[in-house]
């Protein structure tokens, strides 16, 4: 590969990704209070990351050696391999934390499947979009593109991975960037402020408030001479969410398992359970606090050292940021991946190719939900989904992952600009 692609590789990106890794790995290290053990070490959950970074590199070499235009032409078959090793996975794997989402090939862990099914959607969701005289105005074009998105996410759900699951659906981020029209993002937005609110005051109670705003609704059209119209789109809209909101319950306590239930209630103060499933977070929260401005120092915070946090290497990896290193050292994290969002999206504007604009919008959106709902989750403002912080939280296949997800948009940018 010539001095003229090296050129054109966007390297701001490259270096945030190797900060964000490379810290992971130091939080990892402390979070696991591993001490006197050398950080090399393949003993230790540090150590084995520090490998797998070096994995995530030299995949990220290949991917930028090999031809751009094998990303476009394979995308559907990339595709189908992925939904091909769901599908085993699903059949065949173990029960590891509930969740059946370990590939297991002669008796060895190859790793997580729906990590390397989100490349694979959004590498399909690309091509399809990219295809001759595709609108999303098109009714056809919007069901083929929930086909894409829906399958994945289905099989991961039957693994019982529901975080993951949900990640899925942050791709109709990307389809409205596309035009995807805006009531199938603010709709579901809607539905959930719905769902919450019947659970705080009742659906009985909810559907008086409901009929009174439509009669608000009559009586201020009729005062300032509105549009009819208005007012009638305004009632369906509130009739609509008094039937949904009749299905809430059931939705809750018959859909919804137990220790879901019990979170959810706790996310939103229904619940008090500090010793079972609001353990996690208000010890995070305490982690996170205890920090202060400037954190207690590296491999000094004592909430950490304590092991009061659980899952204190994967999910809440976050709150040893804080504790160690503070308000600076969360701003810096947060701050890093607003960057890197950022910078994905400018780039993915500057192309001239549909494909390169899907993908790169497919990333920003996977990207921006993890990094949100893992802050979100760790600070009790979203229920615990076991959603990993990309690049930092423990775990080699998510890390590989993410790697291979980042760096083929960074071969695609840099890859077509050298072609063409």
């Amino acid at each position: 590969m010539s001095n003229k692609f090296w050129r054109h590789v966007d390297w701001p990106s490259v270096l945030v990704y190797v900060a964000l890794s490379v810290f992971g790995i130091m939080n990892i290290y402390s979070a696991e209070q591993a001490e006197g053990t050398s950080i090399l070490s393949g003993s230790i959950n540090a150590g084995q990351q520090l490998r797998w970074l070096a994995v995530s590199l030299v995949v990220a070499v290949l991917i930028m050696l090999v031809d751009a235009r094998f990303f476009i032409t394979f995308g559907y078959y990339l595709y189908a391999l992925a939904m091909l090793a769901l599908v085993v996975t699903l059949l065949t794997a173990p029960e590891i934390k509930g969740a059946r989402s370990w590939l297991v090939l002669g008796g060895i862990k190859i790793g997580q499947t729906s990590e390397f099914a989100k490349f694979a959607a959004v590498l399909a969701l690309a091509k399809f979009l990219d295809g001759y005289n595709i609108r999303l105005t098109q009714t056809k074009t919007k069901l083929v593109a929930a086909a894409l998105v829906f399958l994945p996410a289905a099989l991961v759900l039957l693994q019982n991975d529901t975080g993951t699951a949900i990640v899925f659906f942050s791709l109709a981020l990307a389809l409205y960037r596309e035009g995807l029209p805006g009531f199938f993002i603010w709709l579901p937005a809607l539905l959930g402020g719905v769902f919450i609110a019947v659970l705080l005051v009742g659906f009985v109670n909810f559907a008086i408030v409901l009929v009174l705003l439509i009669a608000v609704v009559w009586m201020l059209a009729s005062l300032f001479k509105l549009e009819r119209r208005l007012a009638w789109a305004a009632s369906l809209a509130l009739l609509v969410s008094i039937g949904f909101s009749y299905g809430v319950d059931y939705a809750f306590y018959q859909v919804l398992k137990p220790h879901q239930q019990t979170r959810i209630n706790v996310l939103i103060g229904l619940e008090d359970d500090i010793k079972g499933a609001g353990y996690n977070v208000h010890q995070s929260l305490v982690t996170i606090g205890s920090g202060g401005f400037d954190g207690k120092g590296y491999l000094q915070g004592t909430q950490t050292r304590g092991s009061f946090v659980p899952e204190q290497t994967t999910d809440f990896i976050f709150c040893t940021v804080g504790e160690e290193f503070g308000l600076l050292g969360t701003g810096a994290v947060v701050i890093l991946f607003c960057f890197l969002l950022v910078r994905i999206i400018l780039v993915a504007e500057k192309q001239k190719s549909t494909f390169v604009r899907v993908y790169g919008y497919g990333l920003v959106s996977i990207l921006f939900f993890h990094f949100f709902l893992n802050i979100a989750m760790t600070l009790g403002l979203f229920p615990v989904i076991g959603i990993p912080l990309p690049f930092f939280s423990y775990g080699g296949s998510s890390l590989l992952g993410f790697t291979i997800l980042l760096f083929i948009f960074l071969k695609l940018d840099a890859g077509l600009k050298y072609y063409f």
